[in-house]
């Protein structure tokens, strides 16, 4: 038989568990939301707001189970331990990518916080090579340029990100 006590803390547990489910739920709906309209106000490609969109619901789901498994009580200790190896195995693994990765945190950031979009008209500001183009693509890991002579030019995001980039007004 069990004990009355153990029942309400299984159902204290249970609802916990719940709440916190519909509290990332309802975080995804705006988090998802945010990003659609950034997409829409920024004139980005759709399948770049999709993959800010995957990278952000993965985080979500991920602290999501790390909360359930505390409301479990799963000893913290241990899931910081299995936490931390899983992140240095991934990191490891990623350390051959590190320029993917790099790009692809830029492309997050320029996403979110550069003022560039589509048919922009922009300069590069670079001492040796100063380019001008039209933005004609914005995309995971790279931004594509198309200049007055009709030449494409192709940056990788984290290089874009790390270049003084005057826009043209008006």
């Amino acid at each position: 038989m069990f004990d009355l006590s153990q029942i309400n803390l299984l159902e204290l547990k249970l609802i916990e568990s719940i709440v916190v489910l519909i509290i990332i739920m309802l975080l995804k709906l705006v988090v998802n939301y945010f990003i659609s309209k950034t997409v829409v106000k920024s004139l980005l490609n759709k399948t770049r707001g999709k993959l800010i969109r995957k990278i952000l619901n993965f985080a979500l789901t991920t602290l999501f189970i790390i909360t359930v498994l505390i409301i479990w009580g799963v000893d913290q200790s241990e899931l910081i331990v299995f936490m931390t190896s899983v992140l240095t195995v991934i990191g490891v693994a990623l350390v051959a990518q590190w320029s993917l990765l790099s790009n692809l945190t830029a492309g997050v950031i320029l996403f979110f916080n550069h003022s560039i979009k589509l048919d922009d008209t922009i300069t590069i500001m670079d001492k040796d090579y100063e380019q001008t183009g039209r933005i004609v693509d914005i995309g995971y890991f790279f931004i594509t340029l198309k200049t007055v002579d009709g030449d494409q030019i192709t940056l990788p995001s984290n290089v874009f990100l790390q270049k003084t980039i005057k826009k043209k007004v008006g």
